[in-house]
């Protein structure tokens, strides 16, 4: 059988489901915990911080667990929002959001944010222009996706996020789509905030991860004791951290990409030939 969905959900990598299996024996502690059962799963949990780090060329401190790429894209848009204290802010995303970004934003709109949504072209990409004008002087975040999980556009995040930075607005990014397929190294991006979801990327599902500049506030979505740096409580999965990790330091190889687009043109030049073209 030949899997063609590998944007909705990929298989389990060789690796990581070894690195699982050996989290399932002796990380069995609580993360938190100071004694000698909870040592195995915060270094678990530590190890995998750093291999999302790298990949997204941040620092450990910076990455957040979430419970997958939803999770981190709602935290980011209402963490912002919240964090603001402002009761009517400006946000702006595109018109071709992911429901886990679009769905956040109609329930801000509802707890009083304004939301500019910007159009796409016949490629389904923003044009910085429009962002630009669409910027205001109560704009508090823009989030426009790094890559589309339907039709594949990539946008130009560096250029709308330098828009943003230029005005003093923080910019976020959905990148579950592009993490192990293109580069998505946040310097180089501009972004303040990154999501990402394991299961795109051959990690287990229920688990991803946000990554958020040093010295952006964010209102955790819930309350608790002080995890993940006081951003989202809740005990952490030592299992599913480093599944995310192993998984994080594979996608930071992309030279497999230029076999998948080979394979790509292939199918595309066989069905090309085998359609009718009108």
């Amino acid at each position: 059988m030949i899997y063609l969905d590998h944007n909705a959900s990929t298989p389990l990598a060789p690796e990581v489901v070894a690195a699982m299996q050996a989290a399932l024996g002796d990380a069995f502690g609580n993360p938190s915990s100071l004694h000698w059962a909870g040592a195995p799963a915060r270094a678990l949990l530590d190890a995998a911080r750093a291999e999302v780090a790298a990949l997204l060329g941040c620092a450990p401190d910076e990455v957040v667990f979430t419970s997958g790429g939803t999770e981190a894209n709602n935290l980011a848009l209402k963490g912002v929002f919240y964090a603001s204290g402002q009761r009517h802010p400006h946000l702006i995303t595109s018109a071709v959001e992911h429901a886990a970004v679009s769905a956040p934003l109609r329930f801000l709109e509802r707890q009083g944010a304004h939301v500019t949504t910007l159009p796409v072209d016949a490629a389904g990409r923003v044009d910085p222009d429009d962002l630009r004008r669409a910027l205001r002087r109560d704009t508090l975040l823009v989030s426009i996706m790094h890559a589309n999980n339907e039709v594949g556009s990539i946008q130009p995040i560096v250029e709308c996020a330098a828009i943003a930075r230029e005005g003093g607005v923080l910019f976020h990014t959905d990148a579950a789509q592009s993490v192990g397929k293109i580069p998505t190294r946040v310097d180089d991006l501009g972004v303040d905030l990154l999501s990402i979801a394991g299961h795109k990327f051959q990690a287990p599902k229920g688990v991803g991860a946000l990554y958020v500049r040093r010295g952006v506030p964010l209102e955790p979505l819930l309350q608790g004791a002080g995890h993940e740096g006081g951003r989202r409580a809740g005990t952490e999965s030592a299992l599913l951290a480093a599944g995310l990790g192993v998984a994080c330091r594979l996608a930071a190889d992309l030279s497999p990409m230029g076999r998948v687009a080979a394979l790509r043109e292939r199918l595309w030049q066989g069905l090309h030939g085998r359609l009718p073209s009108d």
